[in-house]
């Protein structure tokens, strides 16, 4: 496969455009040596939220981030997408752009799904596994009752258009929150994040249906490394979403299932983080994920 032609309206602010099945997907790789490693951004977000850990990690081995059609400056499609679709448009991206496998697949959040997906599916072409506060199937199962009402009622909600002053202020929120970004990124990520924020709702609508669905009936993950990153610290969205008692029954469930799927692989570990939250941990301890990364590496 070719590099896309970039169009005006949609080139990315770093990386470059790859036709895949007939739509253009971006991909952005840095660094140099093996095994690579692949960045599977959370639900809303996109590679280049990534991009400050993605730099830091192209100092050890070539590094890759990338945004799924639907996000990003990728082709859109309709949103959610199954677990499939998602895993075969990676392996086949990464094919287009000549990154070599075996990959160590970094996966937040949804990403982390993905990310395990992918192993499930591929098993010979992954060789390790770290997953940021990975989203999991057993997570509505296992939830308190009432969390699986209150994100029903949640989900038959629609969701309604920001008023100007709501998006000025949203403006300079995401200006403070971009201002350690690279510069060519800052102005094109926070504008993207205005424009694209129903992007995270319907992204995870099948997150805990069709997706648990096809974690649960695909292969045990391969004995490869895996290290999983529970974050247990406050989370701006999280708080707003949940009350304080409710948040912390479900945070104690959320560990020990974490837990549970380090031990489900021989070479399986979990860190519990209490010192960050779920959205940003990349951002709020880059140490902790660059120390479990190399500890992957040297171990792949």
């Amino acid at each position: 496969m070719r590099p896309a032609t970039p169009d005006s309206r949609t080139e990315p602010p770093l990386g470059r455009l790859y036709e895949v099945g007939g739509r253009r997907l971006t991909l952005h790789r840095s660094g140099a040596g093996e095994p690579a490693v692949i960045l599977l951004a959370g639900a809303g977000l996109v590679g280049l939220d990534y991009v400050n850990l993605h730099d830091r990690v192209a100092r050890l081995t070539t590094s890759v981030i990338y945004d799924r059609a639907g996000t990003g400056w990728s082709d859109p499609v309709p949103l959610p997408r199954t677990a499939g679709e998602v895993t075969d448009e990676l392996r086949d991206l990464l094919t287009a752009a000549g990154v070599p496998g075996p990959y160590v697949l970094v996966g937040h959040s949804l990403g982390g799904a993905y990310a395990r997906h992918y192993a499930q599916r591929f098993p010979g072409e992954v060789a390790g596994l770290l997953l940021l506060d990975p989203s999991h199937e057993d997570f509505l199962v296992r939830a308190p009752a009432q969390v699986p009402e209150m994100l029903e009622r949640m989900k038959s909600r629609e969701l309604p258009e920001p008023t100007e002053e709501q998006i000025q202020r949203s403006r300079e929120v995401l200006a403070e929150h971009f201002a350690a970004w690279p510069e060519a990124v800052r102005g094109p990520l926070a504008e993207y994040h205005l424009t694209a924020w129903r992007t995270a709702w319907n992204e995870d609508k099948n997150l805990y249906t069709e997706v648990a669905d096809e974690l649960r009936d695909a292969p045990d993950l391969p004995d490869v490394p895996l290290i999983v990153l529970t974050a247990m610290g406050h989370d701006v969205t999280q708080a707003h979403l949940w009350p304080g008692d409710l948040l912390r029954e479900i945070n104690d469930m959320k560990r020990t299932i974490h837990g549970e799927l380090a031990a489900s692989v021989p070479r399986g570990e979990q860190r519990v983080l209490d010192d960050v939250g779920h959205g940003w941990m990349h951002e709020e301890r880059p140490d902790a994920v660059l120390s479990a990364l190399t500890d992957i590496l040297r171990a792949a």
